[in-house]
């Protein structure tokens, strides 16, 4: 990634949408401490956190969630969740899991069950709870509805919306599926070959056709 200017404002959904291997995930990862980063830097709040390791990042209130390995598949829901928050004291554990299981009933339905019952999409409600019970402010989701049925993806999505609009967390979020992601973004910024090549209001993007068709296999 080079030449790379972005901003993500506060309480927005942020999307990144670009063909694989733009550099998409490789900023998340960036903004978690999970790169070496040679030039540039990153601001959090007014603080410069490029250098940060990912423990230190998190302290900020700044949450991850991977594609994938982001559960523990041989515990239990709730036992994923307390692990979670190992941080926490009993009481705070106690006192955060009914907004959890308010937001993610599944869990809640499941709670003493191995998460490796859970399909796809309850995994990724298992760890959308795992990185609320450290109440963010910020999340950086990378490509959430990968491999979900479009009913699955939709109630993903929906509750990312809904961890915004209820909890007031800002999300950046990379996304595959173009237009379920433009749908959902205050925000939509276009990577291509490690480079930012468009940032605007969602709609502007998608009345760009000559973009849409190089870039995202829209037509």
């Amino acid at each position: 990634m080079f030449g790379i200017n972005f901003i993500a404002k506060e309480h927005d959904i942020t999307v990144i949408v670009g063909p694989n291997g733009c550099g998409k995930s490789t900023l998340l990862k960036s903004i978690f401490g999970l790169t070496t980063i040679y030039s540039g830097s990153i601001m959090y709040h007014g603080d410069d956190i490029t250098k940060l390791a990912p423990h230190q990042v998190t302290r900020k209130k700044i949450a991850y969630l991977p594609q994938v390995n982001n559960i523990f598949v041989n515990l239990t829901i709730r036992e994923n969740l307390y692990m979670a928050s190992y941080t926490l004291s009993k009481k705070e554990f106690n006192d955060r899991l009914p907004a959890i299981y308010s937001t993610f009933p599944i869990l809640e339905e499941y709670k003493n069950k191995k998460s490796s019952v859970l399909s796809g999409g309850q995994r990724q409600m298992l760890g959308m709870g795992m990185a609320m019970m450290r109440q963010p402010k910020l999340m950086l989701f990378d490509e959430p509805t990968a491999g979900l049925s479009p009913r699955l993806a939709d109630e993903v999505l929906d509750k990312i919306r809904h961890m915004r609009d209820e909890f007031g967390v800002t999300i950046i979020l990379v996304e595959q599926d173009v237009r379920r992601a433009l749908r959902l973004g205050d925000i939509v910024y276009l990577f291509a070959s490690g480079r930012n090549v468009f940032d605007g209001p969602p709609s502007e993007l998608s009345a760009h056709p000559e973009l849409g068709r190089m870039y995202l296999g829209m037509h």
